[in-house]
């Protein structure tokens, strides 16, 4: 894809209906010619909307105004250029828990859990957060994570967690404020609800620290494994982490993944796992797959806001 299609592809899937600021940077970059140069300096992975716009809202520079944006982008573009490099766009959602927790209550209790792609953790405590499911509460804590449930009896309770370790590039720490401010900086500008309940979640991460490894998905996570207790089932998850990884990484760490003991979910855009069939995505939106131990189960938003079960 060219860089301006990968922008007007996350203009129409990703943040229409869901940011319209971010809709009209994006469908503004793809007919900005002096963006697309810049842009087109960087390595591939490091082009894409949400770690440009982060890092010009980290920047403090303006991101409501296309034709602003496009000026302060202009004139400080060395420095933009600096932290694209050196950043990742980590995004730490814990609504994405909403959509994992139907998975993880089904299995055998208690559970270890080993989040590949983990950033500071923030989806390490799904025992921790109240869900609600329509009308349907689980769980008491705080935030409480809202999710359209279709398809599907919601979960009754909440699973019980005995380890929690995370295995990252570059993990973040919820109590450094660069690195909180960059978790904030990736959450879209209209969303004040998910900004919220980052500072909670980050308060419960906080208050009980998970293990975090600095590792590669593929070298590091049979030793990080090898830590769990053995007395709980251990669980390897991800959430639109594999998009960033090359494609024959992807084999081999699902390979690797399949060779651990335990069970593996994945909750990744569809065409980033290979699946023998999947039925048409609810809507026109951006949908993951929602899948244990390969095979898929469920249609799920990126951020957890909505789950819907194959029939």
């Amino acid at each position: 894809m060219t860089i301006a299609s990968v922008y007007a592809d996350f203009a129409a899937r990703e943040a229409h209906g869901v940011s319209p600021a971010y809709e009209r940077l994006a469908s503004a970059v793809t007919r900005d010619r002096e963006l697309l140069t810049l842009l087109a300096v960087l390595p591939p992975a490091k082009r894409q909307p949400n770690l440009l716009f982060g890092v010009v809202r980290l920047l403090g520079g303006p991101v409501e105004d296309p034709a602003a944006f496009h000026d302060y982008t202009v004139a400080n573009w060395p420095v933009i250029e600096a932290e694209m490099r050196t950043r990742a766009t980590q995004t730490n959602e814990a609504g994405r828990c909403a959509v994992l927790l139907p998975v993880l209550t089904a299995l055998p209790q208690p559970l270890a859990l080993l989040e590949v792609g983990a950033s500071a953790g923030l989806c390490l405590y799904p025992d921790r957060y109240a869900y609600r499911y329509g009308d349907h509460l689980v769980g008491s804590g705080d935030p409480v994570l809202a999710c359209t449930a279709t398809n599907m009896a919601p979960p009754t309770g909440l699973p019980q967690v005995v380890w929690r370790a995370g295995l990252d590039l570059n993990p973040l720490d919820v109590t450094d404020p660069a690195d909180l401010a960059w978790l904030d900086a990736l959450i879209w500008p209209e969303h004040t609800h998910r900004r919220a309940r980052l500072r909670a979640a980050a308060a419960v991460v906080a208050a009980d620290p998970p293990l975090l490894v600095r590792g590669d998905l593929v070298d590091d996570l049979p030793a990080l494994a090898a830590q769990s207790p053995p007395d709980a089932t251990l669980v390897v998850f991800h959430s639109s982490v594999l998009y960033h990884v090359p494609t024959p990484r992807r084999v081999t760490f699902a390979e690797v993944v399949r060779g651990l003991p335990g069970h593996w979910i994945a909750n990744e855009a569809p065409d980033v796992l290979p699946y023998d069939t999947l039925p048409m995505p609810p809507g026109e939106e951006l949908y993951n797959v929602l899948a244990l131990d390969g095979t898929p189960l469920a249609w799920a938003r990126p951020h957890g806001q909505a789950i819907s079960w194959f029939a």
